[in-house]
């Protein structure tokens, strides 16, 4: 199973309309996927979820059974003050350590309103993901100035739209 990571909290995001996106490509190649839209996870999940309360919240039980029942990821992730959003991390040090994500395969989709597509973050969080076993793919696309080039619902940029679909094509090969 694929699952596509919307890696913000944030309501109606970018992030989560890239997500809807390549998932619409997916399903047009017939993969299977599930949709994990971090503004979902509960507000008070660092409190309710973590540590001393594992297990005992059920809608972050819920997202992080869709971690453990998957073995493929893409995580389209924003650009957040030359990182990645924190609640990705949280959500992330919330999981069962040390195999979740240990042999599985991951692809990252970076967007920012800036100039490096969300690079930095990219590489943050590749490092996170091969700390924690995960096998991440080389091609890693970066969409700057993402208000420029994505209209809400599809890329508007020919060379964005090409890079996506190179993207896809690598992932399911990979």
């Amino acid at each position: 199973m694929i699952t596509l990571i919307s890696g913000t909290n944030r309501p109606d995001s970018n992030s989560i309309a890239i997500v809807k996106l390549y998932a619409g490509l997916l399903e047009e190649r017939g993969e299977a996927f599930q949709i994990l839209d971090l503004a979902e996870l509960p507000s008070d999940f660092t409190v309710s979820a973590l540590y001393d309360n594992v297990g005992k919240n059920a809608q972050f039980n819920k997202l992080s059974n869709m971690i453990a029942t998957s073995d493929k990821f893409v995580f389209v992730v924003p650009e957040y003050n030359s990182s990645f959003p924190g609640v990705l991390k949280a959500f992330i040090d919330g999981l069962t350590y040390p195999n979740t994500f240990k042999d599985k395969k991951g692809a990252l989709i970076g967007i920012s309103s800036g100039m490096q597509g969300s690079g930095l973050s990219l590489s943050h969080l590749t490092d996170i993901l091969n700390y924690l076993g995960m096998h991440t793919m080389a091609m890693k696309l970066k969409l700057a100035h993402i208000e420029k080039n994505f209209d809400g619902t599809s890329i508007t940029n020919k060379l964005y739209q090409e890079l996506l679909e190179q993207h896809i094509e690598q992932f399911l090969k990979f």
